[in-house]
């Protein structure tokens, strides 16, 4: 059964912590033993009562004070064995927890962008904290209470049989009974309850969308359009959560109605086989405890189960996200290859997305270190594929990418982003201070590398006039700084990690004149002595290249320098004369 397995998965996390989970165990199997026997006990109290009056006054108390004796220790005992329980479930629950959103974070970080282009991260962030709830509340549940009662239904519950089997049998079908019904129920509101999981992710994906496009939600009037798509998912969401609810409240009211049914089932039958002598007064009143004891079990028991089948649906969502494969899977001996020399190849490299016609074929390209390497050509040529493959962001198809002879998929992940150095079209900036943007790709560098990395990128200046320096926060995605600014802060933060590849994607596509200027001061900074690939539109901005790949329909039309490439009268030659009617025919020309 799905619930079943499930549920052997969320124990089985626990495995690091098996030695007190073993120790639970052990407790919870006391704790049932001693509930079994309170109810036993009283019985025996009952029945010396009765015989009380055949016998001597010492005689009764000599027995009395027995039974009193072993009672207070299995009270006692019980009290002892609920703290431990309480304590380590407590604590083991919440370290599990937080160990498992760590591993759930460092494994979403590391899934490629082709898994985060196709999932929101509000989507992610809630399935991380509701499983993450989920978990915890199950793991503490299940040492403190159903633990437990699975005991007491498949061990102590037969035990019932040898005090008197007659009474046992209407405890029996009462296990039966609400075994029976909960099955049901599950099996009419499981797929409600995953469409109410699906609605409830919606709306954290919509919320997320909407409030990370707030600008664009204001200046298009998209207020009530927004508000209204929400609370439209919201009706969708109590539709299909209210039929689910109704059935479990249909199954509390039969369990407890079996409860009082079983009670006064227990009276009655009890009574009869008591005035023909098949059970004494004690018993029957021992088994108006077992029912009582069970009953209480039994509805936590249906509360456990109602509970997993609202918590399944994002539990499994929590598992699905870890079961996630990496579309660019690292082999076990992958090299942690050291600072590399820069010498980058492309050997026949062909490549399309997964279901997807072929975006690029026959790439084959060399990149000597220190050799500064421009990508143009018209949007969806596959520049920016070529370089997407050279961060091994995909793998290609055919062929393969090389970085001083090493095939990409022999090294390392981290060892080959710790060699490549991005600047993109976006800056991409955190929500921290400056310095701590600055840091991302090395950690440990000092103040004083930091400033000289800032003034060689031309930033120096204006962080210094921020309120608080390097200790700026500069707002989500550095809303509180300029493009130029943000932009010149990305070529410092790569001129810090110092990596002997580079690529520039767009770097100055979205800055004006003036600002593209003071920023190519920084990049030639940043591009002296390095292995650089430039995706370019603007072409003005590869004039220096040592060889400008012209990219057209998956493949590569010409290669060359700028001059040569404008004298052959090709395509580049095109696009230049494309570009330069363009800024002619342009306001104030």
């Amino acid at each position: 059964m799905k619930f079943i397995r499930l549920y052997a998965r969320v124990l089985g996390l626990l495995a690091a912590d098996r030695q007190v989970a073993i120790g639970l165990a052990l407790s919870a199997m006391a704790l049932a033993g001693l509930q079994f026997l309170e109810p036993v006990l009283f019985g025996r109290v009952i029945d010396l009562l009765s015989r009380s009056e055949r016998m001597t006054e010492s005689n009764v108390w000599a027995e009395a004070a027995v039974l009193l004796g072993i009672w207070a220790a299995v009270g006692l005992t019980a009290i002892g064995a609920n703290v431990a329980v309480a304590l380590l479930a407590d604590r083991m629950a919440h370290r599990n927890r937080l160990q498992m959103m760590s591993r759930y974070f460092e494994h979403v970080l590391g899934l490629p962008l082709a898994f985060h282009g196709d999932v929101q991260s509000g989507r992610l962030m809630k399935v991380m904290l509701v499983g993450a709830d989920n978990l915890f509340g199950m793991w503490l549940s299940f040492f403190r209470e159903h633990l437990i009662t699975f005991i007491g239904a498949i061990l102590l519950l037969p035990l019932t049989l040898f005090l008197n089997w007659r009474l046992a049998l209407v405890l029996i079908v009462l296990v039966i009974i609400t075994t029976t019904v909960t099955i049901f129920v599950i099996r009419r509101t499981q797929s409600a309850q995953m469409a109410v999981e699906r609605f409830h992710t919606q709306l954290a994906g919509n919320a997320q969308d909407a409030l990370s496009n707030v600008m664009v939600v204001q200046s298009f009037t998209r207020m009530r359009s927004e508000t209204r798509m929400f609370s439209d998912i919201m009706r969708q969401v109590l539709a299909h959560q209210f039929p689910v609810l109704n059935w479990w409240a249909v199954v509390n009211v039969l369990t407890r109605a079996a409860a009082t049914i079983s009670t006064i089932a227990i009276f009655v039958f009890g009574t009869i086989l008591h005035l023909r002598g098949q059970a004494s007064v004690g018993e029957i009143v021992s088994f108006m405890g077992f029912a009582t004891l069970l009953v209480a079990r039994l509805e936590g028991a249906v509360a456990f189960v109602s509970n997993l089948l609202f918590q399944s649906p994002s539990l499994l969502e929590f598992f699905q996200v870890l079961d996630t494969k990496s579309t660019v899977p690292e082999r076990a001996d992958a090299l942690d290859l050291p600072r590399a020399q820069g010498h980058v190849r492309f050997e026949n490299v062909g490549f399309a997305y997964p279901g997807g016609g072929r975006i690029l074929s026959g790439i084959d390209f060399e990149a000597l270190p220190g050799r500064t390497i421009a990508l143009v050509g018209q949007t969806g040529a596959g520049k920016s594929t070529a370089m997407a493959l050279m961060q091994r962001l995909w793998d290609p198809v055919e062929g393969r990418v090389t970085l001083d002879g090493l095939d990409l998929r022999d090294i390392s992940l981290e060892a080959l982003r710790r060699n490549v150095g991005v600047v993109f079209q976006e800056s991409m900036l955190f929500n921290r201070t400056i310095r701590d943007n600055l840091l991302v790709g090395r950690p440990g560098a000092t103040q004083e590398e930091v400033e000289a990395a800032c003034r060689m990128a031309e930033a120096h200046d204006f962080i210094t006039r921020q309120p608080h320096g390097y200790d700026t926060l500069v707002g989500e995605r550095g809303a509180s700084l300029s493009g130029g600014q943000r932009q010149r802060l990305a070529i410092a933060r790569a001129l810090l990690k110092d990596p002997p590849v580079l690529i520039l994607d767009e770097a100055t596509s979205a800055l004006d004149a003036a600002t593209e200027a003071r920023v190519q001061k920084a990049l030639k900074a940043l591009m002296e002595g390095r292995t650089t690939f430039i995706i370019a539109h603007r072409l003005s901005t590869v004039r220096d290249a040592d060889e400008i790949l012209v990219f057209e329909a998956g493949g590569i039309a010409e290669r060359g320098g700028f001059q040569e490439l404008v004298a052959r009268d090709g395509r580049f030659a095109a696009l230049v004369k494309t570009q330069l009617m363009g800024s002619l025919s342009a306001p104030g020309h």
